[in-house]
């Protein structure tokens, strides 16, 4: 008996391989399964003028699907993003990614999280967010041991060990290590502000920043601490308040050994002992390490004083200074010093009383080497060489370096007489002069 073997032959009118019913026609590397039995194939490859013959075959609907694959393995390799977005233009490969980029324009956000009702537009960003309710982190740096709740935000921070800053600014020689962190550094150069806030009209450089500047608006605070329930509105706020219950101060300055709980605040201390000062008062020159300072400044030349205290009606043009002003009406005071027994209503000030007893005087002048325990101080002190004057008398125009200074002075057109000689019954402006008559009497 003889057995007749038959093979559907399929030509690619692309590529002019030639190929079976049984292959898959594709257009990687691995070239389709072709024939070479001479017996059956015709000796040379079709050309325009045979084409239509060699095509006709038994089974017409396995022809198509064969020449289908083929024109589809063409048209996916010279034009690979098919899909594209109306509104910006980006494109994509699949329908899918088409419909769930839609979804930035749409603002439409069906995945949920049912601890805090904050909604996302795709579910593997709420599978990431649900990591923050639980604590969860199983990204784990192998260099520092650093957790992360999001594998390519590891990614991002291994870039810290190896030191790769590929993205170098023209402007100012800063360099980065991802292209978004310098594209975003561009917009300090240029002013450019595209996020702006609906409610008050504030503008941001970054989307994420406008994200977490709504939630002072909508007073959302999702993150809540699990030791006393106070809530944050960012999660890097509820970390530097856990180490208030924790105690821990992992940054530590080398130069004078205080410790801090985050390291923002231990780069501005630092500017402390380098003598940076990049933020200028432009009425009298002074000089600041932080923004939050020189507005603080600004409001001696204009006489803002928005802080007011509820018991005695007295203002002040800093929050700190009526937080501490409030401890004087609060006549409680814990903290005691052992050496002397002098007690404090706060730790920090037992902590810098303690440096009069210990020696201790970690801020040193750079000109003459004098050392002091206060960092105002030496603030104060730098003064006497850069002949630095900004307590004006807006009466005489008359300069002090200090604003005791300048209060004695006022007094004087004021006509006060705050201390009177018991012994002449001369009165002094300031009690230094008035200790120094006495000292003459005697």
């Amino acid at each position: 008996m003889l057995l007749f073997f038959f093979f559907v032959v399929f030509f690619c009118k692309s590529c002019d391989f030639v190929f079976t019913g049984e292959s898959i026609h594709s257009t990687k590397e691995t070239a389709p399964t072709s024939m070479k039995d001479t017996d059956i194939l015709p000796q040379k490859w079709p050309t325009e003028t045979n084409k239509r013959t060699f095509y006709k075959q038994d089974k017409p609907n396995e022809e198509m699907f064969a020449q289908n694959n083929s024109d589809k393995a063409h048209k996916g390799k010279k034009g690979e993003h098919q899909h594209k977005c109306t509104n910006c233009g980006k494109s994509f490969n699949c329908s899918d990614s088409l419909k769930i980029h839609m979804r930035v324009h749409s603002g439409e956000c069906p995945f949920k999280c049912s601890s805090c009702g904050k909604s996302f537009n795709q579910s593997s960003n709420l599978k990431s967010h649900m990591r923050t309710h639980k604590a969860e982190r199983p990204f784990k740096c192998t260099n520092c041991g650093k957790s992360f709740n999001q594998s390519s935000i590891l990614k991002t921070h291994m870039i810290i060990h190896n030191g790769e800053r590929p993205y170098k600014c023209t402007s100012c020689g800063k360099s980065f290590n991802r292209p978004s962190t310098f594209k975003t550094h561009m917009t300090i150069h240029n002013g450019e502000r595209p996020y702006k806030c609906t409610v008050c009209g504030k503008s941001f450089n970054w989307s994420s920043t406008l994200k977490t500047h709504m939630r002072i608006h909508n007073d959302e605070c999702p993150y809540k601490c699990t030791s006393c329930g106070k809530s944050f509105n960012r999660s890097g706020n509820l970390k530097t308040h856990m180490t208030l219950h924790s105690g821990e101060r992992p940054y530590k300055c080398t130069n004078c050994g205080k410790s801090f709980s985050h390291s923002s605040h231990l780069k501005i201390h630092m500017q402390i002992h380098n003598g940076e000062r990049p933020y200028k008062c432009t009425s009298c020159g002074k000089s600041f390490n932080r923004p939050s300072q020189l507005k603080s400044h600004m409001r001696i030349h204009n006489g803002d004083r928005p802080y007011e205290c509820a018991n005695c009606g007295k203002s002040f043009n800093q929050s700190s200074t009526l937080k501490t002003h409030m401890i004087s009406h609060n006549p409680e005071r814990p903290y005691k010093c052992t050496n002397c027994g002098k007690s404090f209503n706060r730790p920090s000030l037992l902590k810098l009383h303690l440096r009069i007893h210990n020696g201790e005087r970690p801020y040193g002048c750079t000109i003459c080497g004098k050392s002091f325990n206060w960092s105002s101080t030496l603030k104060t002190h730098m003064r006497i060489h850069n002949g630095e004057r900004p307590y004006k008398c807006t009466i005489c125009a008359k300069s002090f370096n200090q604003s005791p200074h300048l209060k004695t002075h006022m007094k004087i057109h004021k006509r006060e007489c705050v201390k009177k000689c018991t012994i002449c019954g001369k009165s002094y402006f300031h009690p230094s002069i008035l200790k120094m008559l006495i000292g003459m009497h005697n």
